[in-house]
């Protein structure tokens, strides 16, 4: 019974993990969040469908491997400070573009932005392998 409500209940709860996930990436350039918690809750999505179904249905829905994840992140949050070096400025000095599409869209975009959408792809990398390392030791 207890399977059937987590089953359940994941379906709901995963969805809402996800979009909040995504909401606190995209405001903590400028706001508190960020990409660590961001992929913290994210990865708690991604756990939680790993207790409810399977560690292997749960890299079939993520599709790409957990370390895989580590090494994209990496790179991406190390490429972020390379413009402000370009720039004459340190590295990962926060530099900013205005992106406007009339009619559209009119945003403030930059370098931070970029920073942590890879430290969110690492903390998600490094929680999911550790789930999943979890969760076959104990099988």
């Amino acid at each position: 019974m207890s399977d059937l409500i987590l089953s359940t209940a994941t379906r709901f709860l995963m969805p809402l993990f996800l979009t909040f996930a995504v909401f606190l990436l995209l405001r903590g350039h400028n706001e508190p969040g960020g990409g660590f918690i961001a992929g913290l809750v994210a990865a708690a999505g991604f756990a939680l469908y790993s207790l409810a179904y399977s560690p292997g249905r749960m890299l079939q829905l993520l599709r790409v491997g957990p370390r895989t994840l580590i090494g994209w992140g990496l790179l991406l949050a190390a490429v972020s400070g390379l413009p402000a070096l370009a720039a004459g400025t340190p590295f990962l000095t926060a530099l900013w573009a205005k992106l406007h599409i009339p009619g559209l869209v009119n945003l403030k975009v930059g370098t931070p932005l970029i920073f942590d959408v890879g430290v969110f792809l690492t903390v998600v990398g490094v929680v999911l392998t550790v789930v999943v390392a979890l969760q076959e030791e104990e099988d």
